[in-house]
């Protein structure tokens, strides 16, 4: 991990530094996540931030999710593609989520008082796409695996 991170091996190694909190602390958060998914998928849940008028604001976390994908983007092909059913897992996440450029990434939304509810609600079904998603990959992992 340390070279990922460009740190030397004592701020790993010997902790007490920042590197190695920033680094615990991903790695605690990890596991935390994947016992949940592996163990009570249903306990699963996205911590969001709200926005000021107490509405919950999604985008820093599906901007997060979306930052991880750009990580392996191929790997993430057969889901991006839109002629796959499964395509529709990610749409909860990738229509908070903005392009280099700030613009809508899945393009501009519709006008009208339903497609803002929509977006309003949308954080809703962030759980449960990832617990599909989860399940969509369960075989292709388990498949490298042996």
């Amino acid at each position: 991990m340390c070279p990922l991170l460009a740190i030397g091996a004592d701020a790993f190694n010997h902790g007490g530094t920042p590197e190695f909190a920033a680094i615990s602390a991903v790695a605690l958060r990890h596991n935390d996540i994947s016992n949940v998914l592996s163990t009570a998928p249903h306990r699963f849940a996205p911590t969001h931030a709200r926005k000021p008028n107490g509405d919950v604001d999604a985008r820093p976390w599906c901007l997060g999710f979306h930052a991880a994908m750009r990580l392996r983007l191929s790997a993430w092909a057969p889901l991006l593609d839109i002629r796959n059913i499964n395509h529709g897992l990610l749409l909860p996440i990738l229509l908070h989520c903005v392009d280099d450029q700030g613009r809508p990434l899945l393009g501009p939304p519709r006008k009208g008082r339903e497609t803002e509810e929509f977006l309003r609600n949308a954080h809703a079904d962030i759980p449960a796409v990832v617990e599909a998603m989860r399940q969509y990959w369960m075989p292709t992992r388990y498949a490298r695996a042996r």
